[in-house]
């Protein structure tokens, strides 16, 4: 007598395999519009870019970039991206590994604070800096007194740049080492290693692919920053400017080129990024897609 728990199953088989099968022209006209969107909104803004950047010429859009003010933007991104990126590395390791390798009271409000900036606006935690290291903010006074400069100069930079970037890395790495667990680690202490020993040698090497994901992500927002950055940085020319800025202000002055060929470095380095992904993915997908559980 056949089974009726196959007899019941083989109907619900098929009927989902007939929900998730779609005509060729249905196939059609799904990715015509996921296309035609990435067009739009995509690529033709990436081709305007360039293009208004290139307007004039090679040669000035050379001479905006070699611009003082321009070089100077260039270093602060890059000395900020160059701060703040290896911080959150540090956090996203520490606080990835305490989540998905301990139990303890406050675990789930840490994992609700890793959050925090995906849910607060930027210029919001911009402000909260403003009302904590102005000159009327809570520690302006005692920041005065001892010389401390935060705000309207790089190290309010690199702060609110710190905030808005933190949770990449340690958002890319919990849910890896979740679906990994613990039997690795216990068996390298089993064997002797000590605890420093078995995250260098067992837990890093088991996530070096989504660390490596979580910084590329954490380093391009970092560089493209813009609402916190806007308010803590005071705007001052050749100081506190960043790319991002330094567009803002090229623009209001009518200085297209300029403008967009600072523009387009970024949308360079949104590039370089998204072809350094597709290359870890083509190259380590396998790899990749094992850690993650997919």
């Amino acid at each position: 007598m056949a089974d009726p728990e196959i007899k019941s199953y083989e109907p619900h088989h098929e009927s989902q395999s007939a929900a998730v099968t779609e005509s060729r022209p249905v196939k059609a006209v799904l990715m015509a519009i996921a296309l035609a969107f990435l067009a739009v909104f995509l690529l033709l803004p990436l081709v305007v870019v360039f293009h208004q950047a290139l307007a004039m010429g090679i040669g000035a859009y050379t001479e905006a970039l070699s611009s003082p003010d321009t070089r100077s933007a260039i270093r602060l991104t890059l000395l900020v991206a160059a701060i703040s990126v290896p911080l959150n590395v540090v956090f996203g390791i520490s606080a990835a590994w305490a989540i998905a390798k301990f139990e303890f009271k406050g675990k789930a409000f840490l994992t609700t604070l890793i959050d925090l900036p995906f849910s607060v606006s930027p210029v919001i935690s911009g402000l909260v800096y403003v009302l904590l290291f102005g000159a009327q903010g809570l520690l302006g006074a005692w920041l005065k007194a001892h010389g401390i400069v935060i705000l309207f100069a790089v190290p309010g930079i690199v702060l609110a740049t710190i905030f808005v970037t933190f949770p990449f890395v340690a958002r890319e790495l919990i849910p890896l080492m979740q679906e990994q667990g613990n039997g690795d680690e216990e068996a390298a202490l089993s064997l002797g290693a000590s605890g420093w020993q078995a995250f260098w040698y067992v837990t890093l090497p088991n996530v070096k692919w989504g660390l490596l994901y979580g910084v590329l992500l954490c380093n391009a927002r970092a560089m493209g920053e813009f609402g916190a950055v806007s308010v803590v940085s005071g705007h001052i020319r050749g100081l506190t400017n960043t790319m991002p800025l330094h567009v803002e202000i090229l623009y209001n002055e009518y200085n297209a080129v300029g403008a967009f060929a600072v523009a387009s470095l970024l949308a360079g380095l949104a590039l370089v990024t998204l072809v350094l992904k597709t290359l870890l993915e083509m190259r380590y997908g396998a790899e990749i897609a094992a850690t993650r559980g997919h």
